[in-house]
């Protein structure tokens, strides 16, 4: 198997969309999350690995700047996309990331259309973007629990004080 560099792992839309459709292809199943990622911690990690398990390609969609300026304020990001998208590609269990701009995922998830739509956290499907096309298109969506005691907030309220 040849060795990717962590760069390569960052993938403009067009460049996902190529990877994807041939991985499917291939027939590997496609494994899609999103989030900030601003402060990678322990929580992180736990979520991505337990979306890994749910098939053989990890992508991940990444809120850009000011996606992530519009969702939690003016004071976020802490660490600009680039350095987040880095940080995302150099783990072990990342196959791809890609950075969006939207608010939502949206767009992003029915281009790649993934087999496995995951997101971490107390939401219900009705309350994940791309999940009910994801169903539609015979995949299926998995609610991972969150890690009790890790969040990015907290860190940066603990930082602060």
């Amino acid at each position: 198997m040849a060795v990717v560099s962590i760069s390569e792992k960052i993938y403009s839309l067009a460049g996902i969309l190529d990877n994807t459709n041939q991985w499917k292809k291939e027939g590997r199943k496609i494994v899609f999350t999103n989030g900030v990622f601003d402060l990678l911690h322990k929580g992180h990690v736990f979520s991505l690995t337990q979306a890994a398990k749910e098939g053989d390609i990890l992508v991940i969609g990444l809120n850009s700047d000011g996606s992530v300026k519009r969702l939690k304020g003016d004071s976020r990001p802490i660490n600009d996309q680039e350095s987040r998208a880095l940080l995302l590609a150099a783990l072990a269990m990342v196959d791809a990331v890609v950075i969006f701009e939207e608010d939502t995922p949206l767009k992003l998830i029915t281009s790649i259309l993934p087999g496995v739509l995951v997101k971490g956290g107390d939401y219900t499907i009705d309350e994940i973007a791309g999940a009910k096309e994801v169903i539609a298109n015979g995949g299926k969506v998995v609610i991972n629990p969150i890690l009790d005691g890790f969040s990015t907030t907290a860190i940066i309220k603990a930082i602060s004080q």
